[in-house]
């Protein structure tokens, strides 16, 4: 399939959908080990993305601008550390695929693997840390893993949801070695962090986009 920018407005459209959706209950998971408002943080920053993306002339403007905008508009609405982390997941999505005018398949796995590994380098975080990396990490890996050995891309993305769902629930036997959390000592243990739950919403989100785009018919992963 091609993924066009008018494409990428539905997705960003699908995640702050999602977000939004979920808002109370990431706070709900924050004022556990932080200090409660990673879902107003979260929600502001995807409806900035999906509004700055949304507002676009998709018809004149490539995938890479579009993500772009979403990293400026994520950063400017956002001053907790998700700010810094979403917008460079953008920027890495957007400079992989620099100058395409729409994205193949192969195009949009890459991005995927690049929001990733861009959240990973500037938080500077391992698995096992209890961050957003517990769900970004496993998850790229799984859709890289699954594409590489020729599944389709709505399957890929089921796997790398199922993996986000897999690494999210593992943070919550972790200690906090970033964060606010890290405070805590073994006090986090028992609490999922809501970085990595709020990662579950957002690749949820494009998973779902690419069942859609694809017209494929899979069943979502329970939580």
């Amino acid at each position: 399939m091609l993924i066009t920018t008018k494409d990428l407005q539905h997705l960003f459209a699908l995640i702050a959908e999602g977000i939004a959706a979920q808002r109370d209950h990431l706070c709900e998971l924050d004022g556990a080990i932080g200090d409660g408002d990673h879902g107003l943080a979260m929600d502001a920053g995807c409806e900035a993305a999906a509004k700055a993306v949304g507002g676009l002339d998709a018809a004149q403007t490539a995938p890479t601008p579009a993500f772009n905008a979403a990293a400026k508009a994520f950063l400017n609405a956002v001053g907790a550390s998700s700010g810094p982390l979403y917008a460079t997941a953008f920027m890495r999505a957007g400079a992989s695929v620099k100058d395409r005018s729409n994205l193949s398949d192969d195009n949009f796995v890459r991005a995927f693997a690049a929001m990733a590994q861009g959240i990973q380098e500037r938080g500077k975080a391992e698995p096992g840390e209890k961050t957003m990396v517990d769900a970004w990490k496993p998850a790229a890996d799984a859709a890289l893993k699954a594409w590489a050995s020729g599944t389709a891309l709505p399957e890929c993305f089921d796997m790398a949801e199922r993996a986000a769902r897999q690494g999210c629930e593992a943070t919550r036997d972790m200690t906090a070695a970033k964060g606010r959390a890290s405070r805590l000592g073994k006090r986090a243990i028992g609490h999922i962090d809501p970085g990595a739950a709020s990662a579950v919403i957002i690749i949820t989100a494009i998973a779902k986009f690419v069942r859609q785009h694809d017209g494929y018919l899979i069943i979502p992963v329970d939580m």
